[in-house]
């Protein structure tokens, strides 16, 4: 009997001992369960706290004293550029030619031509250059001097004139409307001034038109006037009240560095060198731009770095007032024919891909053909064609 009490007393002594050993074990586990929540809490109050410099920071971001954010939001400018391009390839994508036209027409003062007194008139022919050159010290020149109408060809070097600056545009306009009877309207519509009589007495200095298209060059109107005025401001004294453009030879006796002080780049500023060296040995020259034909004009001047063809082509129809001349590569001048001839542009658009054309090349050659030699009035009208309902001029034909 007394061993049997032992024996219980003993068992529930060792269940005692076996419970207060235990519990510190799970003691231990509660507490490290605790202690993670503790430390899950204690985590979360340092993310928040770690949240509020973000904000704190808004200020460093203006100022542009971090750069944290522009890595931290990489989704707003994607989803931007999606919609941006989405957007972009709706509308085709419009040609820069007013803004260059402008610099390339008036690069040189014509402010003596009195407005209320016609210019003189004079002859003139398609593929010659129609405008009145300035040369680098000033004179003028025209292809066809006073005695020159009546003296051949085979002496002259050039073609005999087909009309005179007061006839040439209703000549060509007749032209283009004989052909198409659609171009009536739209001649009406959208009177060309470039090759009026006025137009053709703009006074065109060469080198100051092409090296001033070289400065408007994948830059605003109102950088490129910016730059153009502090490039003319290198070479007069400051405060000059009339100062000039320089000619070819001052600009390429300047070195590139002071040519860079009229901000433009490295490249632009060799460029420009370059162009003004090309006219000071006389591989370009005012009766070379004169007289050539329109074939030899683009092959010397699409040679000069710095001159692609589009910028020749606009500068031998806009400066050099050749009525001869046709860009193919122009965006809106090929959805102008493209329009013009009957095709769904917007259908063309919508197919393209990445490198596309509304029209070919040589369809745009073939299609413009019977135009000559007028072309150049064309490819202006055609910049115009989406401001005219071509199906009602089709319907009225």
């Amino acid at each position: 009997m007394l061993i049997r009490s032992f024996t219980t007393m003993s068992l529930r002594r060792s269940g005692r001992v076996a419970a207060v050993l235990a519990s510190p074990a799970t003691e231990d586990a509660v507490n490290a369960t605790n202690g993670t929540k503790k430390r899950s809490a204690g985590t979360e109050a340092s993310q928040n706290k770690a949240k509020k410099p973000k904000t704190a920071n808004v200020a460093d971001i203006v100022d542009g004293e971090t750069k944290e954010t522009e890595f931290k939001v990489p989704s707003t400018p994607v989803k931007s550029s999606k919609r941006t391009s989405a957007t972009a390839s709706k509308v085709p994508p419009l040609t820069p030619t007013p803004s260059l036209v402008a610099i390339i027409r008036a690069p040189y003062s014509s402010g003596d031509i009195d407005d209320a007194t016609p210019p003189p008139d004079r002859p003139v022919e398609p593929h010659v250059t129609n405008a009145t050159l300035v040369t680098p010290n000033g004179t003028q020149r025209v292809a066809y001097s006073d005695d020159l109408p009546d003296s051949s060809p085979s002496k002259t070097g050039l073609p005999r004139p087909t009309a005179t600056t007061n006839t040439l545009l209703d000549q060509a306009c007749a032209h283009l409307i004989s052909v198409d009877g659609r171009m009536k309207a739209i001649i009406e519509k959208f009177p060309c001034h470039i090759f009026s009589p006025k137009g053709l007495a703009e006074q065109i200095d060469p080198f100051r038109s092409l090296s001033s298209g070289i400065m408007g060059q994948q830059v605003s109107g109102a950088a490129a006037k910016a730059i153009k005025n502090k490039f003319i401001a290198l070479f007069n004294e400051e405060g000059s009240e009339t100062p000039k453009y320089p000619t070819p030879v001052q600009v390429a006796a300047t070195d590139i560095p002071r040519l860079r002080l009229a901000g433009l780049s490295q490249r632009k500023a060799e460029y420009i060198k370059g162009l003004a060296e090309k006219f000071t040995i006389g591989e370009l020259t005012t009766d070379m731009l004169m007289k050539a034909t329109d074939e030899e004009v683009m092959e010397k001047l699409i040679a000069v770095r710095g001159l692609g063809k589009w910028s020749v082509e606009m500068f031998a129809c806009f400066g050099l007032k050749r009525l001869d001349i046709l860009s193919t590569g122009d965006l809106g001048v090929q959805r102008g024919m493209a329009s013009f001839f009957g095709k769904d542009v917007k259908k063309l658009k919508a197919k393209g891909g990445g490198k596309w054309k509304y029209m070919s090349e040589q369809e745009m050659l073939d299609r413009s053909a019977p135009f000559a030699p007028y072309r150049s009035l064309f490819m202006w009208y055609m910049w115009r064609v989406e401001d005219i309902d071509i199906s009602v001029m089709q319907s009225s034909m």
